[in-house]
C-alpha cells in the first residue's frame, strides 16, 4: 500500500482512524504526505495539523527521532517533483516479521509488531511520544522542550503575547519580537536592505520548524542568502535537503536531547550574547591593562622615593656626624680656657718639690 499525492490530480490516498476503540466509523484523524516545498508526513485533526514529521531528506524524516529500525526495515518516502507526485511506502528487509501501522482514535500514528513469544502486538514507533509532538504546541516563536517544566517556552529574543494565558498552561498565542531587527529599521530608514547590525543564534539538535523554503545553495551560503533578505528569520542546513530558509512566523519547534538539527535564528546584534560577552572582554582588558599600568608606575614611584629617602637619611647622618664632632671640640676648648693656670715653680714650692705627703692634700 502507498501513502500518497498526486498534485496535479489531487488525488491523496490516506489513513484514517476508527471514531473510537469501538466504533470503526471514520473518525476526525488522517494520515497522509503533503509535498509542501518539501515532503513530510503529516497527522490531520479535520482540517487542522495535528502532528507532522519533519521534511523527508532522502533517508530519514528529520523531525522525527528513535525511529531508525523503520528506516531499516524499508520504509522510504518517493518524490517526483516533475509528475508532482509524492509517496511512502515499505518494503520489508524480512519476511519472518509482521508488523503492520495504524492510526489511533486519538490521532497516534503507531507501528505494531507481532511477539511471537507474548502472542501479542506489541507497540514500536509512535508519533506521539509528548506533548511536544502536538503541532504548534508552544505557539509562534515558541519552543517546546519535553524535559523542561514548563515544555514551552520563547525563543530568545521574544517574548510571550498574552503572560495570563502563559501562567495558565496555555501557550498558543505564541510570542512576539521584543527588539525590532535592524534591516527593519534600515528599511523605514530607506537605507540598503540587508544592512543593519543583525546576527543569527545557533540553536542545536532541533526539529526545525514548518513551511520551509528549500534552496539548492552549500552550506556556507545559506547564512548570506538568508541574511540579505529582510524577511528571512531563520536558516537550517541538511546535507540531504539543503539550505532550508523560513520567513514568517516560526511554529513547531522542538529541541531535541540526540539528533535533530542546527537552526540559525535572526537576532538584533543587542540580543545576541556574543556581542555582550564582547564588550566584557573588552571592558575587562582595558581595565584590567589600567590597573597594571597603575600598579607598576605606583612601585616604580614608591621605590624611587624609598631610594631618595635613603639617601638623605644617611646625608643627615653625615651631617649630624660632623656637627657632633665641631660640636665637641668647642666644647673641650671652651672649659680649657676657663681653668686657671699656674707657673712650674710656684707648683713646686707648694707641693715641696711634689712631695708625696702633698698629694693628701
Amino acid at each position: 500500500m502507498k501513502i500518497s499525492t498526486d498534485v496535479k490530480t489531487g488525488r491523496k490516498v490516506q489513513t484514517r482512524s476508527w471514531k473510537s476503540l469501538d466504533d470503526p466509523s471514520d473518525g476526525n484523524f488522517f494520515q497522509g504526505i503533503e509535498p509542501f516545498s518539501i515532503p513530510e508526513g503529516v497527522v490531520w485533526n479535520n482540517n487542522q495539523i495535528y502532528s507532522r514529521t519533519g521534511p523527508w531528506n532522502g533517508r530519514i524524516y528529520i523531525g522525527l527521532i528513535n525511529v531508525n529500525r523503520v528506516y531499516f526495515d524499508g520504509f522510504y518516502v518517493v518524490a517526483d517533483d516533475v509528475e508532482k507526485t509524492y509517496y511512502e511506502t515499505y518494503e520489508y528487509s524480512t519476511d519472518s516479521r509482521l508488523i503492520y501501522y495504524e492510526l489511533e482514535s486519538d490521532g497516534r500514528f503507531v507501528e505494531r509488531i507481532w511477539d511471537a513469544g507474548k502472542g501479542d502486538w506489541i507497540t514500536g514507533y509512535s508519533s506521539y511520544r509528548t506533548d511536544c509532538d502536538v503541532y504548534g504546541k508552544c505557539g509562534a516563536f515558541g519552543i517546546c522542550d519535553s524535559t523542561k517544566r514548563p515544555i514551552c517556552s520563547c525563543l530568545k529574543g521574544f517574548k510571550p503575547r498574552n503572560i495570563e494565558e502563559w501562567s495558565q498552561g496555555n501557550w498558543s498565542s505564541g510570542c512576539f519580537r521584543t527588539t525590532p531587527l535592524h534591516c527593519q529599521r534600515d528599511n523605514n530608514n530607506g537605507s540598503e536592505v540587508g544592512q543593519g547590525d543583525d546576527g543569527f543564534l545557533k540553536l542545536k539538535k532541533t526539529k526545525v520548524p514548518a513551511f520551509p523554503d528549500q534552496s539548492s545553495i552549500t552550506n556556507g551560503e545559506c547564512k548570506d542568502q538568508c541574511m540579505k533578505n529582510c524577511s528571512c528569520v531563520a536558516y537550517a542546513y541538511d546535507a540531504g535537503i539543503g539550505c532550508m530558509l523560513w520567513s514568517g512566523d516560526l511554529i513547531d519547534v522542538q529541541k531535541f536531547s540526540t539528533r535533530g538539527v542546527d537552526l540559525y535564528i535572526r537576532l538584533p546584534s543587542s540580543e545576541l550574547d556574543t556581542g555582550k560577552h564582547t564588550k566584557v572582554i573588552v571592558i575587562t582588558t582595558v581595565i584590567s591593562g589600567m590597573l597594571v599600568i597603575i600598579i607598576i608606575s605606583a612601585l616604580f614611584v614608591s621605590r624611587r622615593m624609598g631610594q631618595q629617602r635613603g639617601r638623605n637619611k644617611r646625608r643627615t647622618q653625615i651631617k649630624h656626624k660632623f656637627h657632633s664632632e665641631n660640636i665637641g671640640e668647642s666644647s673641650i676648648g671652651v672649659k680649657l680656657q676657663q681653668l686657671p693656670l699656674f707657673k712650674f715653680e710656684e707648683l713646686a714650692t707648694a707641693t715641696n718639690n711634689f712631695h708625696p705627703e702633698k698629694k693628701e692634700h
